[in-house]
């Protein structure tokens, strides 16, 4: 039912035009108008024709056209659409002024982390608009002359009409713009103390958390608010939190974005990830009646046990009729036809044998039995993500003689921080001394020791920071028992930019892909389907494989390959979309431990930290047991911890 209601809302091409929000039964928990899409291409197309119109309607009466802005990833395809439809359709900019939201303090304009380059590379230096015409707050300003400068930036905003339009996105922790929980309804442009979580956000631009800075300046809450028009956009699975507490709760200074609430025209701009939290998504029981598709069903009695703290076996028909599943219950007869038929799929997800049980029934079994050794690949982002997701089930294949290969996909330099590459390289420079070498180690010695701000790292520096993860996932494998001929290295073109920021994936990435499946022709491949990490190279990574099975579908091999995917370095499958559970002894928890622990670079320091301040090992960890835990409490089995796995049909 999930799908299918969200399918339905995809498929009308929705108007994002104002509309009152709650209106329906559906969405009477909902206190924000919003809309929602496919994807954040479709959607930001969308609101930038929005702003074309509006701007082109100020043009006809001869107005000026005012814009709030906003960076942060959310609104680079929305520029890039207003760039295009620029040079293709003739948009002119010539009547805008723009007045963005924030900048970070101190910092100067040529930083190409400052939001004065962000908006330059990605809009104004693509289109016509005039320079007088855009503002941007001033990182530079002295001290003693910010508070002077933030009301001169609002007079400016008031003389100039006032904002037609807002762009907004949203932070994890509710701020917009940069008003962070605390700030007042009434609060102006000013200077701020950014979050934590805020910062450790932008770590990954700054290459480390110690160089975001701890102050911006922004438009406040009450600026933002007299805007004429808002919209605001939210793209991934890493925003549904806080949009639903946004949407459908309470105006709180905890959460600045409830303030939009009481906006008369305010729009929210969601992807179907960033959506699936609101309540007509997420319990559609609770809202109407439903259609029970067996995913809905299941995912159901997942959060009735729950709800009501009880196990499957255990659950009544009062459970079921007080908690919005009446109908449910009509369809199905009773609790116990209901409750069995759960038990039964949870429990037929249950294997030791991941790759297969030889010679039994594998009728209710997840995997197949035959052939009883498969040839298998497991495809991880980074050198890290295999141990990580899925150590424990990575040795028992091995032990349980399948011809296991695993495939790294980038080389993951860009996560090894300066200090970690002095020190290899320092210690290589004492150990060859004065003789001839490939690598010249002084030289990347002065390199790291006199990098400047924002400087991209040189192909040596790069290719020392590769190989620091190479080598860790060398040991690591080895510990765990692969043979070093079974372990590949992609080093995919798209992540080798020296920078955060990526390039788009391309065919020679699909190519190389597709290659190494060719050559392995596996019965079994599995790889990462955990979308939430910060960086967004999961997502890529997957992609690419997607692409490159897709293409090698005609291929007599692929009939027999199955494709599963793995979580557990950001977040774990919902209990009721777990295809494959793979239980963990007490030892085997050890063993995967230690086989993280094995990735040294990325063990204190981690440049990636996403919201889960945790050291890896101790996430996945907590989470495998945790998963272990919520089987034992919906009347399963009792283990130590669980991997979990959903196959995927490509």
């Amino acid at each position: 039912m999930l799908k299918m209601k969200m399918k339905n809302v995809l498929e009308s091409k929705p108007d994002i035009s104002y509309k009152s929000a709650g209106k329906f039964e559906e969405t009477r928990f909902e206190k924000i108008h919003n809309e929602i899409f496919k994807n954040s291409i479709e959607a930001s197309k969308i609101v930038a024709q929005e702003i074309a119109a509006l701007i082109r309607s100020k043009q006809a009466k001869n107005k000026s056209c005012v814009l709030g802005l906003a960076t942060g990833s959310s609104p680079i395809k929305v520029y890039e659409e207003l760039v295009r439809m620029h040079k293709e359709e003739g948009l002119s900019f010539s009547n805008v002024v723009t007045f963005n939201l924030d900048e970070y303090y101190p910092m100067t304009k040529e930083n190409n982390q400052s939001y004065h380059y962000f908006m330059h590379q990605h809009l104004f230096n693509h289109i016509d608009i005039k320079p007088e015409n855009v503002n941007i707050p001033d990182g530079t300003i002295p001290l003693d002359g910010l508070i002077q400068y933030c009301i001169d930036y609002e007079m400016k905003i008031k003389n100039a009409g006032g904002l037609d339009f807002q762009l907004l996105g949203i932070g994890r922790t509710g701020h917009v713009g940069f008003n962070e929980p605390g700030s007042h309804i009434n609060s102006g442009t000013r200077i701020i103390t950014l979050d934590h979580i805020t910062r450790r956000d932008a770590a990954s631009d700054f290459n480390g958390i110690d160089n975001v800075p701890k102050r911006a300046i922004t438009m406040g809450v009450s600026t933002i608010m007299k805007s004429k028009r808002i919209v605001l956009m939210a793209w991934g699975q890493n925003k549904a939190s806080i949009i639903k507490r946004t949407i459908q709760g309470e105006i709180s200074s905890e959460v600045p974005a409830t303030f939009l609430q009481n906006h008369s025209n305010a729009t929210f701009v969601l992807d179907q990830y960033a959506a699936s939290e609101l309540t007509r998504f997420e319990t559609p029981w609770l809202v109407g009646e439903c259609i029970w598709t067996d995913e809905l069903r299941n995912k159901a009695i997942v959060w009735l046990c729950r709800e009501t703290k009880q196990s499957i076996l255990k659950l009544t028909d009062r459970d079921y009729n007080n908690n919005g599943m009446s109908d449910l219950l009509a369809q199905e007869g009773s609790a116990y036809d209901l409750n069995i038929n759960m038990f039964n799929v949870l429990q037929h997800t249950i294997t030791g044998w991941p790759g297969g049980k030889p010679n039994t029934n594998d009728s209710h079994r997840p995997e197949r039995a035959n052939p009883a050794q498969k040839r298998i690949i497991l495809f991880s982002p980074h050198p890290d993500d295999d141990v990580i997701s899925m150590g424990g089930t990575f040795s028992k294949l091995i032990k349980q003689g399948h011809d296991v290969h695993v495939v790294y996909q980038t080389s993951g330099n860009i996560a090894v921080t300066d200090d970690e590459a002095l020190k290899f390289a320092e210690v290589c420079n004492d150990f060859i001394g004065k003789t001839e070498c490939n690598i010249d180690f002084p030289g990347v010695i002065n390199f790291i020791n006199n990098k400047t701000e924002n400087q991209i790292d040189s192909l040596e520096v790069r290719k020392l920071k590769g190989l620091i993860r190479r080598r860790e996932s060398y040991a690591a494998t080895r510990y765990i028992g692969l043979k070093d001929e079974n372990t590949h290295f992609l080093d995919l073109p798209f992540y080798e930019t020296g920078r955060v920021q990526k390039n788009p994936l391309g065919p020679e990435d699909i190519a190389i892909v597709a290659d190494i499946i060719a050559k392995i022709k596996p019965h079994q491949v599995f790889a990462a389907g955990d979308l939430a990490d910060p960086h967004g190279t999961h997502e890529v990574c997957l992609n690419a494989i997607f692409a490159a099975m897709k293409q090698l579908k005609p291929e007599p091999y692929m009939d027999d390959c199955w494709l599963w995917l793995y979580r557990g370095a950001w977040h774990e499958w919902d209990i009721h979309e777990i295809d494959m559970a793979v239980p963990l002894s007490p030892d085997e928890v050890l063993l995967k431990r230690h086989a993280i622990l094995y990735h040294q670079s990325q063990k204190d320091r981690v440049m990636f930290q996403g919201n889960d301040s945790r050291e890896f090992w101790v996430r996945a960890e907590d989470r495998n047991k945790n998963t272990a835990k919520l089987y034992d409490a919906l009347g399963l089995a009792e283990y130590e911890a669980i991997e979990a796995f959903k196959r995927f049909d490509y």
